[in-house]
């Protein structure tokens, strides 16, 4: 099992057509963002022109969740509201009109990859998967099993499981956790 934090601070940012999008990880490592070769990418982004109309992806599912306001969106045509903290999932080549400003969490995973799964959590969990992320909504204490991690606002710890070992987690606050199986 190897456990990596990577603390939002330290993200690296680019620009977008609607702010800046700064990224934790992309899987695998040796993956390239502008040749759409990753399996997965996490990223947190700024909205901060509205209307923004949102990057499309072919073949990648996608997790989006608001981390400091309602989003109003317009996806293919058709208007939807999502509440602070509440995930939106889509297909990452759906056109996608944002009129909300704002700080967004991402989650791209390949269409290739068959299961994964977004949700919020705190409290007690068992996770066996691959690969786990868990994406502190604020001030987080994380324990794995006997070890504990301090996390901010939107720091992720990303848990590399390739034995698929049962891992007890215990959350202080509201995290996202997601899971993926390849």
């Amino acid at each position: 099992m190897n456990i990596r934090f990577l603390p939002k601070k330290d993200s690296k940012s680019s620009v977008w057509s609607g702010g800046l999008t700064y990224e934790y990880m992309i899987y695998p490592e040796t993956a390239n963002y502008a040749e759409r070769d990753f399996i997965f990418r996490i990223s947190s982004a700024t909205i901060e022109e509205v209307p923004s109309l949102f990057t499309q992806f072919k073949s990648y599912h996608r997790y989006l969740v608001m981390l400091d306001n309602d989003l109003n969106v317009e996806v293919n045509k058709e208007q939807k509201t999502y509440e602070k903290y509440e995930i939106m999932e889509f297909n990452s080549a759906d056109e996608v009109t944002s009129y909300t400003k704002g700080n967004d969490f991402n989650w791209m995973v390949s269409e290739k990859t068959p299961h994964h799964k977004l949700k919020i959590t705190n409290g007690n969990e068992n996770y066996n998967a691959p690969i786990i992320l868990l994406f502190s909504l604020g001030k987080t204490v994380i324990k794995i099993n006997e070890n504990s991690y301090d996390l901010n606002p939107h720091d992720l710890l990303v848990i590399e499981n390739p034995e698929k070992e049962i891992i007890m987690l215990h959350f202080s606050n509201d995290c996202l956790s997601g899971i993926l199986d390849f």
